[in-house]
């Protein structure tokens, strides 16, 4: 495909689709030349930095504001089991879902020497981290409905101490934000596409599509499964069940995990048809999107930028495997767009291979040849990702990053960000700030390292996964993205502040 026309075509479309024109860049923000964005998985703040010196963190949580409620709005007399054990497949020995049961209805170390002693190379079981079901246990700000809407039981309260992990000295090192939070509601999906447009898919005609049947089922509040009438009662019962738990929104928005249209693709083509191609009659594969990515504007202002994926060319190479390197295809959101098509010249030039072990983002690192903005997501058994990937050895893996990044050639003018994607379904006691229909959702940690980062501090200010686009939007002077100005509008609808753009954490007047 032409290069200068696809230009023109998204030059055209790009206006339309962002609320405001682009500012010149505040003063200072020129000083950084090279964004690093590096998006790990599935952890709660609590989770991993609840202890943190100085952190809004576990020490200052009240017995009452980590009581959990059952499904009536009474307290739980205790914490259920977690559901089919604590433990993911292949743990030896296991945590029982016997074992785990009658702990005291309050949060816990699942880590604690005097109690299940399983430490951060363990793999836990998976949690729910869904769009409906995460809005429920928020329970309207309180968070205490976090097990009672959950399937993995008292699971959801577990906490480490995450002092034994590498990545905790770099927190002290530089600026850990404790006021962070995952840009959409529930998983890794919807919280990518919120990193790469502050938007939320959409499967057009879904009513009258092979995804008719994952049309969930929600009460008039819009916010709320409808339960299923043989649900247990009682959170001490069971998981619970509901009508119909889908992927899609009744409007036709995609909000749990749907599959890429383009190989690299959970679903395999359709038999005798493209093999670049996710078969598009599968009900799970999602229809190629079109909404104006952060990467876009990039490119129409001359912008060098990429998307690093770990074992990606080795997928593609059909090498793909469970554990190692279980690349997660739902973890590439570029991926969906129509934009970054197999054969188009925008994915040649920005989807690329971060290596098995990310090796080739390494490489780049070290060569100083990093584009001015690159996003490198971790291949799967290095994500963090409970059920399948324990928290040490990709929390080595994030530090290992920022060792190579600290003696980069491009390392004096480099701001990198270390991000969660979404909680996981792990337990955090601070609210969320009240916003769109989309989000945000629960914190998540979120580490600020740069030359130009205020050494050895909390940072406080509200962030949200959007914030990363804001900082990058406001260094190369983009037009806003829609979904970052409705995020705002709503904000102040709800009396709240807007998201920060990083900057507080950096001193930009060296």
């Amino acid at each position: 495909m032409i290069r200068p026309f696809l230009s023109l075509c998204l030059a055209s479309t790009a206006l339309a689709s962002v609320a405001t024109a682009a500012q010149a860049a505040p003063p200072g923000y020129d000083k950084i030349d090279t964004v690093v964005v590096i998006y790990a998985e599935n952890r709660s703040f609590d989770n991993l930095y609840g202890g943190f010196p100085g952190a809004n963190g576990l020490a200052s949580v009240s017995a009452d504001q980590a009581r959990q409620l059952d499904r009536d709005g009474k307290p739980l007399a205790e914490l259920p089991p977690a559901w089919g054990g604590l433990t993911g497949k292949g743990v030896t020995p296991p945590v029982t879902e016997a074992q785990s049961a009658h702990l005291a209805n309050a949060s816990f170390a699942i880590d604690d020497a005097k109690g299940f002693n399983e430490n951060t190379s363990v793999i836990t079981r998976d949690l729910w981290h869904r769009f409906y079901q995460e809005q429920m246990q928020i329970d309207g700000g309180k968070n205490d409905k976090f097990v009672a809407w959950a399937d993995s039981g008292g699971l959801v309260m577990g906490h480490y101490d995450g002092s034994v992990l590498p990545m905790w000295a770099v927190a002290k090192k530089y600026v850990l934000a404790d006021n962070f939070f995952q840009g959409a509601f529930g998983g890794s999906f919807l919280n990518h596409f919120q990193l790469a447009c502050a938007c939320v898919p959409v499967y057009p005609h879904a009513d009258t599509s092979p995804v008719k049947g994952q049309i969930a089922v929600v009460e008039a509040d819009g916010t709320m499964l409808k339960v299923a009438d043989n649900s247990p009662a009682s959170a001490l019962g069971g998981a619970p069940k509901f009508v119909n738990d889908g992927a899609i929104t009744p409007d036709f928005h995609a909000v749990n995990t749907m599959q890429p249209p383009y190989q690299p693709s959970a679903n395999k083509p359709a038999e005798g048809g493209d093999k670049a191609l996710a078969d598009p009659a599968q009900p799970t594969t999602l229809p190629p999107q079109h909404d104006i990515t952060i990467g876009d504007l990039l490119s129409l202002k001359g912008v060098d930028w990429a998307w690093y994926s770990g074992a990606w060319q080795a997928t593609l190479d059909g090498k793909n495997a469970t554990p190692v390197p279980n690349f997660q295809f739902h973890h590439q959101p570029f991926n969906y767009f129509a934009a970054y098509a197999p054969g188009t010249a925008a994915r040649a030039e920005h989807l690329r291979d971060g290596g098995l072990d990310g090796a080739e983002f390494i490489k780049a690192i070290d060569g100083g040849k990093l584009p001015a903005v690159s996003f490198y997501k971790p291949q799967g058994n290095l994500n963090e990702h409970g059920g399948y990937a324990d928290v040490a050895s990709g929390d080595q893996h994030l530090a290992d990053l920022v060792s190579h990044l600290e003696q980069s050639p491009q390392w004096s003018h480099m701001l990198v960000v270390v991000a969660y994607d979404e909680n996981g379904g792990f337990w955090d006691h601070v609210a969320p700030p009240k916003a769109d229909r989309w989000g945000p959702g629960n914190r998540v940690p979120a580490l600020i390292i740069s030359p130009y980062a205020k050494m050895g501090t909390v940072d406080h200010t509200q962030y949200d996964t959007t914030s990363i686009l804001r900082f990058i939007t406001a260094r190369y002077d983009l037009p806003v993205l829609s979904g970052i100005v409705a995020r705002d509008k709503a904000l102040r609808n709800n009396d709240q502040p807007p998201m920060g753009d990083l900057s507080a954490a950096l001193d930009l007047s060296r």
